[in-house]
């Protein structure tokens, strides 16, 4: 089992409606092709799709009342153009 596999499949479920939309109509499916194991695709077959979907439109709600944020200015980078 990897929790970050996981957890990163969870969070694309949350933000990405085509994904949740994939999942909700084949959950074993996606989660394999997620690269998860049997154990993990299991488990998320037994996933509250109601909370999935309050969850993922809370946190859309939350997203769009964000301001933009201001692109961080990266050292690193300018050095690389130069």
């Amino acid at each position: 089992m990897s929790a970050q596999k996981l957890e990163t499949f969870l969070a694309k479920l949350y933000v990405d409606s085509a994904a949740r939309s994939r999942f909700l109509a084949d959950p074993r499916r996606e989660g394999l092709n997620a690269g998860l194991d049997e154990d993990d695709c299991a488990a998320i077959e037994k996933i509250d799709r109601v909370g999935l979907d309050l969850a993922a439109d809370s946190f859309a709600r939350k997203r769009a009342s964000c301001p933009p944020r201001k692109p961080v200015w990266n050292f690193t980078r300018w050095l690389k153009r130069r």
